[in-house]
């Protein structure tokens, strides 16, 4: 049965103890409301680790003025279950306070490569999530760490951020896993209505086109760009924030798809703001 553990001081205790019995450590960060994405993720950890931890906890200093951490969906007994379920040992889920106690100052920045697509729009995001992975890695001292690539830029920063501070732990990049019907799963979803939850699925829709284009030879990213816009345009009720065409390594825009691109968008449906991607190698 996966044990919930609230404290930093108890985590660690565990982890310790684990590691002296010789066990191998596979965490999964998440801000919880689990979904099939996050449960593959368990599935990986668990396969290749002796323990596995997820770490359930809303961070408060990924989100900025005006976003949505106060309706972020939280359900912490359904989180339990499906985190069993995949094969998780233990839940750690501590408070605001416990992460960021009174008199709190020290941040982890990333730079260069943040001030890019989310970045751009969301100041300050990624400062909060190197910030607490930062201190999620201190804690869980893992041998592992999986991230869904749904959100590749993040993915991309915390790799970074592992490799210039010379931390001791593998990043696993996981695939992304959709619904039946093409939409990238995401926690945001719940929150869309119906008739906007029909209109997202435009996004992976567009993207799926540029993919098929790419693969029958088309090159030219500006074409590309073109064609994904048009195919969002389709629903006028979404607002686009970006639409973006990569390196997969630098996140510079490209001109022409070789080697590994990443193709990238957000938009607003409805209230809810949605990321997808697809990364092409040519």
């Amino acid at each position: 049965m996966v044990k919930m553990i609230a404290t930093i001081h108890e985590m660690r205790k565990i982890i310790e103890n684990e590691k002296q019995r010789g066990k191998t450590i596979g965490f999964v960060p998440t801000m919880g409301y689990l979904h099939e994405g996050h449960i593959s993720l368990v599935k990986r950890a668990k396969a290749e680790n002796d323990v596995v931890v997820v770490s359930i906890f809303v961070n408060p200093t990924q989100f900025g003025v005006n976003e949505d951490y106060d309706v972020y969906p939280r359900d912490l007994k359904r989180d339990k279950e499906l985190s069993e379920a995949g094969g998780a040992e233990y839940i750690f889920h501590p408070t605001v306070e416990e992460m960021y106690p009174n008199g709190y100052q020290t941040y982890v920045e990333v730079f260069g490569i943040t001030d890019k697509l989310c970045g751009a729009s969301r100041p300050g995001h990624f400062k909060g999530v190197t910030t607490v992975v930062n201190k999620l890695f201190q804690i869980v001292s893992p041998n592992k760490a999986y991230f869904g690539l749904k959100d590749a830029q993040q993915v991309a920063v915390i790799q970074k951020m592992v490799k210039d501070l010379n931390m001791n732990v593998e990043i696993v990049p996981c695939p992304i896993i959709r619904e039946s019907d093409g939409l990238a799963m995401s926690s945001r979803n719940v929150n869309l209505t119906p008739t906007d939850r029909q209109a997202a699925l435009v996004l992976s829709r567009s993207l799926f086109n540029a993919k098929s284009l790419i693969e029958a030879g088309t090159r030219d990213a500006v074409e590309l760009f073109g064609v994904i816009e048009d195919n969002i345009e389709e629903e006028t009720s979404i607002k686009v924030d970006y639409i973006k065409i990569v390196d997969f390594e630098t996140l510079e825009e490209v001109k022409e798809i070789k080697g590994k691109v990443l193709i990238a968008l957000a938009a607003k449906v409805g209230k809810v703001r949605l990321i997808d991607n697809i990364i092409m190698e040519a």
